[in-house]
């Protein structure tokens, strides 16, 4: 890893009758549009979808690296992340996240310890802890046979 500072710089562009399209050094360009609840056409990514993506990924990316640093195998990890989006004192905020964290582990595996680690995983998420949303994790470990 890098030392910290980090910096990342994206752009968007947007004609008055369509998507806002999201550009940066390196990268695909992604097409986004308003969800539904917001009157889009909720067939394209939205700064709302984009977040909760952006917590799930950060999950699993964090996971992977604890568990890497505890030696702890696995072999395969399924996340989900459902925001609450509300108006708070006249402001428009997520104010509730729940990751659900679905982890396979071997047979043998210490359970206990894999329980640890994706609450570590959630407590260390950069992008959960950037919010000010309250955060909440479900897990299920399934052991192979």
């Amino acid at each position: 890893m890098q030392d910290l500072p980090h910096h990342y710089s994206i752009s968007a562009s947007a004609e008055s009758d369509g998507p806002v399209v999201l550009k940066g050094e390196n990268l695909p360009e992604l097409v986004t549009a308003p969800p539904a609840e917001f009157g889009g056409p909720g067939d394209r990514w939205s700064p709302e979808t984009l977040l909760m993506g952006a917590i799930a990924d950060c999950f699993i990316l964090t996971f992977k690296a604890v568990a890497r640093a505890s030696s702890l195998a696995w072999s395969n990890l399924e996340c989900s992340a459902e925001g609450t989006l509300e108006r708070v004192e006249r402001v428009t905020r997520f104010t509730a996240v729940t990751v659900r964290a679905a982890l396979t582990v071997p047979a043998g595996t210490d359970t206990k310890k894999a329980q640890r680690l994706l609450e570590k995983s959630e407590s260390a998420c950069l992008i959960t802890s950037s919010m000010l949303a309250d955060t909440h994790l479900e897990t299920t470990i399934t052991v192979q046979d």
